[in-house]
């Protein structure tokens, strides 16, 4: 694939990356330590498909500032101890300024915690369930040039069935961006390699 300088910006280090680092300073060391890294956690994956539906509306460099407030908030995103949460701690998480402070998405956690727990019982794992809908790299003939894929929709689908909230199209294809079950860093990007050479080590679960 030719590169594409209009996808890719110069850093100050001199190297480059995906276009969008260069909109906020805290996205180099994100993107080069986690965006697109092959993800296998339970704890993580979950953490990032409840900061995914904080996002709905916002900007991700909001969650992602706030990102320490919300994992003190929400207890690491255990989510055998968030799903044991209450109205109290509702009303104590609608009063936390450090985190997006809206009701939906705060009863959102602690219902999707239920479910995972439910996950984790029929399924063995919130990975083994996730990775099943890893998506076809072929289809993706550009990087970043889709919001969505059938496998996201598949998997938005699936988990609403299965009680869990704000998991809309977009938003699981996003999670799939970060979690590592897609390589959309643009050619010429200096972690595109490197992330896909992860995803070729990576095993998948299962």
């Amino acid at each position: 694939m030719t590169e594409r300088l209009d996808e890719l910006v110069l850093c100050a280090d001199g190297r480059r990356r995906c276009a969008w680092c260069a909109s906020a300073p805290e996205f180099p060391d994100y993107h080069d330590n986690e965006w697109g890294f092959p993800v296998d956690d339970d704890i993580r994956l979950f953490e990032k498909i409840c900061l995914e539906g904080f996002q709905s509306g916002l900007s991700w460099r909001t969650i992602l500032v706030k990102r320490p407030a919300f994992r003190d908030a929400f207890v690491d995103f255990d989510f055998h101890r968030l799903a044991e949460f209450t109205e109290v701690n509702v009303g104590e998480l609608m009063n936390n300024k450090g985190i997006v402070r809206h009701r939906g998405k705060i009863e959102a956690v602690i219902n999707n915690a239920k479910r995972a727990i439910e996950m984790l019982q029929n399924h063995g794992s919130l990975s083994a369930f996730f990775w099943r809908y890893e998506p076809d790299p072929s289809q993706f003939h550009e990087p970043q040039m889709v919001t969505t894929c059938p496998e996201a929709i598949a998997l938005s689908k699936d988990l609403k069935k299965l009680g869990w909230k704000f998991v809309g199209p977009t938003t699981l294809f996003a999670f799939m961006q970060a979690m590592g079950m897609v390589n959309d860093h643009v050619h010429g990007c200096i972690s595109r390699f490197a992330v896909e050479q992860a995803r070729q080590d990576f095993k998948r679960p299962g």
